[in-house]
C-alpha cells in the first residue's frame, strides 16, 4: 500500500514536533486544558521568550492554533484528536536499548 506524500509530511511534522522535550511538555499541557502564554510558560518553568518560539514551531507544523480571546491570545490543540494520538503515544511499548542512543538525538531544528 502506498503511502501519500501528504501523509509523509503530517507524520515528519509531528515527529519534528515531538523531537524536542519543551515542545513535548507544551503538548502534553495543552491535551489537558488550553492555555494562555504566561500560564504555560509558568507551568512548564520556561522563559516567555523561548515558550514564544516553541509555539511558533509548533504553530508553524499545523499542531497548535491560537484562539483570540479579547486582548489576549489563547493557545490550544488545532485538532482534539492530536490529544488522543499524543495519548497512544504515550502508552506504546517502544523497543529501546539502553546502550544506544537515538541517532537524531543532537540534532536541533525544526518544521
Amino acid at each position: 500500500m502506498l503511502t501519500a506524500a501528504s501523509d509523509i509530511e503530517v507524520l515528519a511534522r509531528f515527529g519534528r514536533a515531538l523531537a524536542d522535550p519543551i515542545r513535548c511538555r507544551i503538548l502534553l499541557a495543552l491535551c489537558e486544558n488550553p492555555a494562555y502564554p504566561a500560564g504555560l510558560a509558568d507551568a512548564i518553568g520556561i522563559s516567555r521568550t523561548r515558550l514564544s518560539n516553541h509555539l511558533a514551531c509548533l504553530r508553524d507544523c499545523g499542531l497548535v492554533v491560537t484562539v483570540p480571546d479579547g486582548r489576549r491570545i489563547r493557545y490550544e490543540l488545532a485538532d482534539a484528536r492530536l490529544g488522543r494520538a499524543l495519548g497512544h503515544l504515550r502508552t506504546a511499548v517502544v523497543a529501546v536499548e539502553t546502550d544506544r542512543a537515538c541517532p537524531d538525538a543532537g540534532e536541533k531544528g525544526c518544521c
